[in-house]
């Protein structure tokens, strides 16, 4: 296979779109910018969800008998990763919308049923998803949020800017005076209760069939959760819609691009100042020095400047893509982004394999850092498979299953290897 010279990867960054050979005249558009922040997220989602499968959610700091290390490590997710990367993620869905969209039109398709499928087969995922492996599921909540976007697709870019803003600003309000009121009783609740924690690490440590009651179980605080966070991902859909309309992630170096990096540039000065301290705020509530009567209202704080946070972390990443170096670490996170899909389920696969009764049944007997440099490692063996695998495919294998339903066909032919 050729080698691509030393400027090749800069150059492919800066282009609109990275088009592959396929078969016959049609097309794979991908926009590489795009796929490695998708990567990006994913290792922060993974990051946040294995806290939860190794038994450590619901205990302040990891639990009571948690090493220094395990403290600083679980602080350090709770402040840099908790709810950004699943915002960051969200507006990736609400971009990927628009790129669903330009696709139907390419292919001469109607967008609709197109779309409806996709969901619904996202939907059916999830549910699988939450039964069997991890019920904190996103794929089933994107499903039903996202006839959202599906009902407001045809909606100009800044009205749906706009509505952005009008739904983060209610749910705001909302938080805030749920946090307010919160802060003014002292229950004195210093986590989950270790009878709970006891009979939850017993169901998940059990066979098969009590694993999946467990999850099944865990249902009614997840939607709870979901519920907390939902208006804040359907304005991440409709902030991603409205970029992905304008085209905000891949403006052409010729066309503009002083201008983008100047927005970038500001939207990443402001989100560090202001999405940081609020992370800083909410793990200092739920591991750091403050009581068990500000956890709530902290992660609320924590929550509602994440959406800063999420998009410094986009613009510097868009910003470091530019460069050599940067354009290096997309063409290793583009892939992983590429199948993306594949990879969070094979995530939850491994997580339950290790810490459920259907492998090591681990739970709750691992500390944070060790729970997290595994997830790292692991991340990095998904880097190097998907670099291994998207150069001999179009998709990864549940990407294939899901534009099938998606275009009601057989799935596209592979890519033709260079020689």
């Amino acid at each position: 296979m050729r080698t691509a010279g030393p400027n090749h990867e800069e150059r492919v960054l800066q282009r609109p779109e990275v088009i592959e050979p396929t078969a016959g005249a049609a097309r794979n558009h991908r926009i590489v910018e795009v796929d490695a922040l998708r990567g990006f997220a994913l290792c922060g989602i993974f990051l946040a969800n294995v806290l939860v499968m190794a038994g450590l959610d619901g205990q302040r700091g990891g639990g009571p008998h948690t090493s220094g290390v395990d403290q600083v490590a679980y602080g350090l997710v709770m402040m840099f990763v908790q709810t950004k990367f699943y915002l960051l993620f969200s507006f990736l869905f609400g971009y990927s919308f628009t790129l669903q969209k330009d696709a139907a039109e390419r292919d001469g398709a109607a967008f609709a049923p197109r779309m409806l499928r996709r969901l619904l087969a996202l939907f059916v995922l999830g549910l699988l998803h939450a039964a069997l492996l991890y019920p904190g599921d996103i794929l089933a909540t994107y499903a039903v949020l996202g006839l959202v976007l599906f009902a407001t697709r045809s909606a100009d870019p800044g009205r749906m800017w706009r509505a952005a803003l009008w739904v983060y600003g209610v749910v705001a309000a909302l938080y805030l005076l749920v946090g307010a009121l919160v802060a003014l009783v002292d229950t004195g609740d210093d986590g989950t209760s270790p009878a709970t924690l006891a009979e939850q690490a017993a169901a998940y440590r059990g066979g098969p069939g009590e694993v999946i009651g467990a999850n099944i179980a865990a249902w009614p605080d997840v939607l709870a959760g979901l519920f907390l966070m939902g208006g804040m991902v359907v304005a991440a859909f409709l902030a991603g819609f409205t970029a992905g309309r304008r085209r905000l992630l891949t403006a052409a170096p010729d066309a503009g691009a002083p201008d983008r990096v100047v927005r970038l540039r500001r939207i990443l000065v402001v989100g560090l100042a202001v999405g940081l301290p609020g992370g800083a705020l909410m793990a200092a509530g739920t591991v750091g020095p403050l009581g068990a009567r500000w956890a709530v209202p902290t992660f609320i704080v924590g929550m509602l400047t994440a959406p800063a946070l999420s998009a410094a972390y986009a613009s510097g990443l868009l910003l470091w893509f530019t460069t050599p170096r940067g354009a290096r670490l997309a063409a290793r996170l583009a892939p992983a982004g590429r199948m993306a899909l594949t990879n969070y389920l094979t995530q939850s696969l491994v997580m339950a394999l290790v810490f459920t009764g259907y492998g090591a049944a681990l739970y709750g007997r691992t500390g944070a850092a060790a729970a997290l440099g595994g997830a790292l490692l692991f991340y990095g063996l998904q880097l190097a498979a998907s670099t291994h695998l998207m150069k001999r495919h179009r998709f990864g294998p549940v990407e294939r299953l899901l534009r099938t339903v998606t275009v009601w066909g057989r799935p596209a032919p592979r890519v033709r290897r260079e020689r």
